[in-house]
């Protein structure tokens, strides 16, 4: 049930088939809290349609700020339902600096869980979702550029490898 459910989803998610519902689809997961990384759905998309390199990189930029506001009002609610005051020296800086924190809401491992304290901290929303986006859409502009002159050769013997 389960196999056939993950293939299922794969299918749907297919590059070739959905393209920028996928990278949509697939950024918006990957900002929450669960561990998927989305620029390879946004490579593949614009290596497999150059001209789709703008166009991916909004659409990528979008879902994954989506994610990072799902991942704000996560944070809120739980300090709602936790109702406890508790501060840190750890989330002083993040106090400090406010909602320019979210700038760094593009690293690995950290920047979902900094947006969760943003809303956790209360920081101010729109701010919040405006650095996001700044830096979301940095990362993959920076990666997927990088990724792309990535001789095609050094792809192919990647993919026979696996």
């Amino acid at each position: 049930m389960i196999e056939s459910s993950v293939r299922w989803l794969l299918s749907v998610l297919a590059v070739p088939d959905v393209g920028l519902t996928s990278v949509f689809i697939i950024s918006i997961v990957s900002a929450t809290l669960l561990p998927l990384g989305s620029e390879p759905a946004v490579f593949a998309v614009v290596k497999a349609n150059g001209n789709l390199f703008w166009p991916a990189m909004l659409v990528a930029t979008a879902g994954n700020t989506i994610g990072g506001a799902i991942d704000y009002w996560m944070g809120y609610g739980a300090k709602q339902a936790f109702a406890r005051e508790r501060q840190t020296r750890w989330f002083g800086w993040l106090r400090r600096f406010g909602a320019k924190t979210m700038l760094l809401a593009w690293l690995p491992a950290v920047g979902d869980p900094l947006c969760t304290l943003g809303g956790w901290l209360k920081l101010p929303f729109w701010p919040c979702i405006a650095y996001m986006a700044v830096g979301k859409f940095l990362r993959y502009l920076t990666m997927t550029s990088l990724l792309l002159y990535v001789p095609d050769g050094f792809w192919r013997a990647l993919a026979s490898w696996v």
